[in-house]
């Protein structure tokens, strides 16, 4: 069934673009332009030497190559813990025996719905994984106080990543 108040402009793989009616608190109506999206999950894989696996990743719409933590979208009513684990033995062939809930996070809420549930993934070991198709992936493993460095000097700009690294980092000094 039809929502009268949305009306779908595009309707791709990742994401959808519609125009919305929405009422304000003071009763006002507007027209807003809202993109949805399925979620997804992210973890920072932290290994027992305290350093981190990230991806350096192609991102077209970032302009070029990125560093991140493994991330990838949610299928249709899966759990966002169970994407985790499948996106980080996918991306970077390890598996965790243990995650932890850092963040729920909306990515843009002033125009989107995008929500992405990032994990602290511990106990790693070796998993057998492949990389999606339109996947450029290369891993990179790093000292957990370096990546904070790239945060502050702007070598590291993805958010998820930063929210990620920084609240991993505050997790593993409180305990």
């Amino acid at each position: 069934m039809s929502d009268p108040n949305r009306r779908v402009l595009y309707d791709g793989r990742i994401i959808k673009l519609g125009l919305e009616t929405a009422r304000l608190p003071d009763g006002r109506e507007v027209e807003l332009e809202i993109v949805r999206h399925v979620g997804a999950a992210a973890m920072v894989p932290l290994h027992a030497d305290g350093t981190i696996t990230l991806v350096r990743q192609y991102r077209h719409a970032g302009g070029g190559m990125m560093l991140e933590i493994p991330a990838g979208m949610l299928e249709p009513g899966e759990d966002p813990r169970r994407c985790a684990a499948r996106e980080l033995a996918e991306e970077v062939n390890l598996r965790a025996d243990r995650y932890d809930l850092l963040t729920a996070q909306h990515t843009t809420p002033g125009y989107s719905d995008e929500r992405i549930w990032i994990y602290l993934a511990r106990d790693l070991s070796h998993a057998p994984g492949e990389l999606d198709e339109d996947e450029y992936i290369e891993p990179v493993r790093l000292a957990l106080d370096e990546a904070i460095r790239m945060i502050e000097r702007g070598e590291i700009t993805d958010a998820k990543t930063i929210n990620g690294i920084l609240l991993a980092a505050r997790m593993t000094q409180s305990g």
